[in-house]
């Protein structure tokens, strides 16, 4: 089982989000991953395959056939772009410290193409009621962008529930994409579908990826 996105994406684009138990044999050939570490690099999936180890990057980019783009989560945003043309996309993992360091609008940029002219979905995250952050993570995004405030709001703790898929749709908006689908789900709440690391530390990771067939 793959959630397929629901967009309206050329037909030469395959992308999906794999759940807890989907085989590994279901993910299309030559995927290749990256090692993220929650920053804003974006490389090129031909700098991914002449490396030897998997390249320290959040966001990755193909446009030509047979190129596989993809990013592995537990909770944090799985962001899947492709052109209106069919002939580029990309993936990018977003949790709040990429996502306030400019991993999605890095990504945009790296695309050969004009704002207008970029297609983006949001794959299952971690959901605003199940996201508790502290007050760090509130100014970094406020520190950007006041209107960010909205993504955020006050719990009995004294804390933030962040709203992942809001902020991640501000910051594309404010690069000029606004063609954004997804980001209905849960993975905290939807035990049975999907891996979260809030939930379980020791969970696996769900893998979004987009092809160029």
């Amino acid at each position: 089982a793959v959630i397929r996105p629901e967009w309206p994406a050329p037909g030469n684009i395959l992308a999906g989000t794999t759940l807890v138990d989907t085989p590994d044999d279901a993910l299309p050939a030559g995927i290749a991953l990256l090692n993220q570490v929650h920053g804003a690099r974006v490389v090129s999936i031909d700098e991914v395959h002449a490396a030897i180890d998997p390249l320290d990057a959040d966001g990755v980019i193909g446009f030509a056939a047979g190129h596989v783009c993809a990013v592995r989560t537990a909770d944090c945003l799985p962001v899947l772009f492709c052109t209106r043309d069919g002939s580029q996309i990309a993936a990018a993992h977003a949790g709040w410290r990429g996502l306030a360091a400019g991993v999605l609008e890095n990504t945009v940029a790296a695309l050969r193409a004009g704002s207008s002219e970029v297609l983006a979905w949001f794959g299952p995250a971690i959901s605003q009621p199940n996201f508790e952050v502290g007050d760090e993570v509130r100014e970094a995004f406020v520190a950007h962008d006041p209107d960010a405030a909205g993504c955020f709001v006050a719990n009995a703790r004294g804390r933030w529930q962040a709203d992942l898929y809001a902020l991640g749709r501000q910051r594309l908006a404010a690069v000029g994409v606004t063609r954004v689908f997804g980001g209905d789900w849960c993975t905290y709440a939807d035990v049975a579908r999907f891996h979260s690391y809030r939930r379980d530390p020791g969970c696996g990771r769900m893998v979004s990826y987009i092809a160029l067939k």
